[in-house]
């Protein structure tokens, strides 16, 4: 029996978890919930679930879940306290950690400095602290497993061969839902248009980060520190069937790939039950229904926030964090209809070039980089907290 935290409980990747787990209830007890502030979704997963402690985003939030419930009542606490005490739980010893965004990186650094191994669906963690994050995983002596679809695509791919053999990662990209619209549109782009994305169901975050590119950019960097491959040698492939999740490429010409369909409830089940498989309610891969899989570059001249994720990357130091903090105000700014879709990647790009890269010794100072990369995109955009 896997004992589970679970923080971000009601955003896409929580609700596909509590599925996996639902459907193997000999195999996991959920031990603790976080969630911001969808309380109706919170409490049904309490009732199905029955954990020991919840937590909210404010202390209003957890007096009226505390009201709606009756019977036994977890322990209900809120804020980033709440985080910690729910990441840290003693009787948990896997965390799935599916905040999405630079606020899921001090949860996720407690659950690793108390010992948790962590099923890593937030790939801000790594995006924007990767070199203090995987000091600590070795420290501790635990495992990061990752969720995100590509990167257990390349876990999985790397399974019984030498790292050192390695020539290539390749990550595929959708292609999102403006793969084939041109810059005159792209520039007339909307909010609904942005969310309509043809193969996965995400949050309206990720789904416009799928949109402009940019999360394929933070899966890059991701991976850089997952696998600790340079990101020169990590490339990109537009494949929109989303069949084949990523690849990896071998100095003998080799390449191996995992391939599915685009559910995330499979690596969501790998991660939690590694090195074994069960049953994950995927629908099996039915390759003879295919018409075809194509592979294209990625356009970075339509899509720059591409280009700007390597530029991130290969600057380093505290250039990451603020680049990630500037897509989160950008993003934020245009799903509120205050920005137009290009003007996203031209608002990172800008906070960028007004950013001196430097090294970053610890959390609070990853955290000192992502207040001044949002202070700053407020400043560039023109928009208020």
């Amino acid at each position: 029996m896997k004992n589970l935290t679970i923080l971000g409980s009601t955003g896409s990747i929580g609700v596909s978890t509590l599925e996996v787990v639902a459907a193997h209830p000999d195999k996991f007890r959920v031990v603790a919930l976080t969630a911001g502030s969808n309380l109706e979704l919170l409490q049904q997963q309490i009732e199905a679930f029955k954990p020991d402690l919840v937590s909210v985003l404010t202390a209003e939030k957890a007096k009226t879940l505390s009201r709606s419930l009756s019977g036994k009542k977890p322990q209900i606490m809120y804020g980033v306290e709440g985080l910690i005490a729910a990441a840290t739980a003693a009787e948990s010893n896997m965390v799935v950690a599916a905040i999405v965004g630079a606020a899921g990186l001090i949860p996720t650094a407690a659950a690793i400095m108390a010992g948790k191994d962590v099923a890593l669906a937030n790939k801000e963690t790594l995006v924007t602290a990767g070199h203090l994050i995987m000091k600590m995983v070795r420290d501790k002596g635990v495992r990061l497993y990752p969720v995100d679809s590509e990167h257990c695509a390349v876990f999985q791919s790397m399974a019984g061969h030498r790292c050192e053999d390695i020539a290539r990662v390749i990550l595929t990209a959708s292609g999102g839902p403006f793969l084939h619209w041109g810059l005159e549109q792209l520039r007339n782009a909307t909010v609904t248009d942005a969310l309509n994305h043809p193969n996965w169901s995400m949050g309206k975050k990720i789904t416009v980060d799928s949109a402009t590119m940019m999360n394929k950019g933070l899966e890059v960097i991701e991976a850089r520190w997952l696998f600790d491959i340079p990101v020169e040698r990590i490339a990109v492939n537009v494949h929109p069937q989303s069949i084949v999740h990523s690849m990896v490429e071998y100095i003998d010409g080799s390449v191996m790939a995992q391939l599915g369909v685009p559910d995330m409830k499979g690596p969501i089940a790998y991660a939690l039950t590694y090195p074994c498989r069960v049953a994950s309610g995927v629908k099996a891969l039915d390759l003879t229904a295919l018409s075809g899989l194509t592979f294209l570059k990625p356009d970075t001249d339509r899509f720059p926030a591409l280009r700007l994720a390597y530029e991130a990357s290969n600057a380093g130091e505290s250039m990451p964090a603020v680049m990630n903090a500037a897509n989160e105000i950008a993003v934020e700014s245009f799903l509120a209809g205050k920005i137009g879709f290009m003007a996203i990647a031209e608002a990172i790009e800008k906070v960028m070039n007004l950013h001196t890269p430097h090294a970053l010794h610890s959390i609070e100072e990853v955290l000192e980089a992502d207040r001044w990369g949002r202070r700053t995109a407020r400043e560039v955009l023109g928009v208020s907290e």
